[in-house]
């Protein structure tokens, strides 16, 4: 079995996935699409960079906007659970002669950012600044009303290698995708947090980001953003969806921002804290996995995703070919 045993004791506590950094071409363009369309709340601006959060989130950010050349991404970020653990991270990825380094991001205090065996570029804090909450402040709701980042998606090269080591360092396998023919691995769902999933690994050319999960409360939330986006010059933002997920059963629907960026607004998952929880399996074949009701995804989806600054793409080890929309 591919699916390797949870690791109960990890070197370091990560708590769940906490931010992303982009760099975007237009920032301007950018908070027209993310905050007057989405609802994102701007917890800061500068000339550089928008700092945003969704509305029950009292930390300073969840994602950061920052003018670039092109669209990229700088930085996948994650909550530790005390200063402790920080530097056992720390500790981890010199142990493992990975690239790491401190830094003091604005907003965050000390943090440590590192890269994982294929090169992604991570970034791991303790706490940010505080913000107010406005989960029940209404006159703030617009747009999709998004309320947390939930996880993030990433296309890599390697799954099974991937999987090997964000299972090492206690993330636990909730769902996964294997091939029939060899059982290989060519996705994978892990969580920190309880809920199906803090971060994905889909089989691609990477590694890239794929997507940022963003909770919202209700599914009429992310119908009426189909209604809003359609009919306020945006609708070629909309890629997916509306729809419902076989794997981690959320109601889902998947939006591509000004620079091409992935966002996905869902809700409906479920809990996943027991401690003997068994991984669920699919297989690459069933209809149902993609979409519960056998709609399958659209090329742009399996061939397209936002790539890292710096780090060059490979091609997929494994060679095997899901559903694609004609």
């Amino acid at each position: 079995m591919p699916i390797q045993q949870p690791v109960r004791h990890p070197p370091f506590n990560v708590v769940r996935v906490s931010h992303v950094e982009y760099g975007v071409s237009d920032l301007g363009r950018s908070r027209a699409y993310w905050v007057d369309a989405l609802g994102f709340i701007v917890t800061e601006q500068t000339r550089e960079a928008l700092y945003l959060r969704g509305l029950e989130e009292r930390s300073h950010h969840c994602v950061v906007l920052r003018r670039a050349d092109m669209p990229i991404v700088r930085r996948l970020g994650f909550r530790l659970f005390d200063e402790e653990d920080l530097d056992r991270a720390a500790h981890y990825f010199a142990q493992h002669r990975l690239p790491h380094a401190w830094a003091e991001p604005p907003h965050q205090g000390r943090s440590l950012q590192a890269t994982d065996p294929l090169g992604m570029p991570l970034e791991f804090c303790v706490s940010q600044d505080r913000a107010e909450r406005l989960l029940q402040q209404y006159g703030h709701y617009h747009g999709a009303h998004p309320q947390r980042i939930d996880h993030i998606n990433c296309f890599t090269p390697n799954v099974q290698a991937s999987h090997d080591f964000y299972n090492d360092i206690g993330f636990r396998t909730t769902e996964y995708t294997a091939t029939e023919a060899t059982d290989a691995l060519w996705a994978v769902w892990m969580q920190r947090k309880g809920n199906v999933h803090d971060i994905a690994f889909t089989n691609g050319s990477g590694p890239r980001l794929h997507h940022i999960g963003i909770w919202v409360s209700q599914m009429t939330d992310i119908i009426r953003t189909c209604d809003v986006l359609s009919t306020t010059g945006w609708l070629p933002s909309l890629e997916r969806g509306p729809g419902r997920h076989g794997i981690s059963n959320a109601f889902f629907l998947y939006l591509r921002d000004p620079d091409g960026h992935r966002i996905e607004l869902f809700n409906s998952d479920y809990l996943t804290v027991d401690p003997d929880l068994e991984p669920i399996r699919w297989d690459l074949k069933d209809p149902r996995r993609q979409t519960l009701w056998g709609a399958p995804a659209p090329k742009s989806w399996f061939e397209e995703g936002s790539v890292f600054e710096d780090l060059a793409v490979r091609a997929p080890l494994l060679a095997a070919q899901p559903i694609v929309a004609p």
